[in-house]
């Protein structure tokens, strides 16, 4: 596939609203057409559903964040609930972009809020630190299988709540466009791929993944990885996108 050059690009996530966001320099440095499509996208679970779980939000005395999604959608049942939460709720964010997400809804230096590096695990010792209190982890129906062993390794008392969906989203109307590559963020990404296209044949399509979760279902369904992120040099999709654009395109 490497002789083949690269003119149109599909990434699979909405489009940045950032003016400076790297897909746009790769886009004007290379000419080459970036669409952006989500191939799947979250919808919030009701506070009704929530209640079906079991969970009193009054239970808990601290609460895991590990997205910006997961924040949203915790406040979100909060106030369907009517619940009055109360200052001295503890805060566990797996990164310093979803604590500072946090701001959107609770006035920073006046909540105690605890902050990772980037992966769930980051979050341990902090955790482990506060073990006495009732953890609640508003999140999806995908979780991460790390999350559960990291919180009961630590024997923590902890609950997952379901408060919104990873769903595929309908692709029904690129049924007739053609990209050169396809650029893929998340296992469901793939399957969504699969159940908008159940006949998709990748032929000259160039496939690009990020993670390798996201790569072992690309491969578990037959397609050629042609990108690969993060790799040795390229920690992004946007570096590992224009790594392979600059080779392919040479001479163009």
């Amino acid at each position: 596939m490497s002789n083949l050059k690269v003119k149109t690009i599909l990434v699979s996530q909405p489009e940045p609203k950032v003016e400076n966001s790297p897909y746009y320099d790769l886009q004007n440095k290379f000419k080459v057409k970036i669409d952006f499509r989500p191939f799947i996208h979250v919808e919030g679970v009701p506070a009704k559903e929530v209640r079906v779980q079991k969970i009193d939000l009054n239970n808990y005395t601290a609460i895991i964040f590990t997205s910006k999604n997961s924040v949203d959608h915790f406040f979100r049942v909060a106030e369907e609930m009517r619940y009055k939460i109360p200052e001295d709720l503890k805060y566990f964010c797996q990164s310093e972009a979803v604590a500072f997400y946090l701001q959107k809804y609770v006035v920073y230096r006046k909540r105690k809020i605890y902050v990772g590096q980037k992966e769930f695990a980051d979050l341990a010792p902090l955790i482990k630190k506060y073990k006495d209190e009732k953890f609640l982890l508003p999140n999806t129906d995908q979780l991460n299988a790390d999350v559960p062993q990291t919180l009961d390794g630590l024997k923590v008392e902890w609950k997952q709540g379901i408060f919104y969906r990873t769903v595929m989203s309908d692709l029904s109307d690129l049924k007739d466009v053609y990209y050169d590559v396809l650029a893929f963020f998340s296992p469901t990404g793939i399957k969504s791929l699969f159940k908008n296209f159940p006949d998709f044949e990748q032929n000259n399509t160039r496939i690009a993944v990020f993670g390798t979760t996201t790569q072992k279902e690309a491969l578990d369904h037959g397609l050629r990885v042609d990108i690969m992120a993060p790799a040795p040099g390229t920690p992004s999709m946007t570096g590992a996108l224009e790594k392979y654009v600059a080779e392919v395109n040479k001479g163009k």
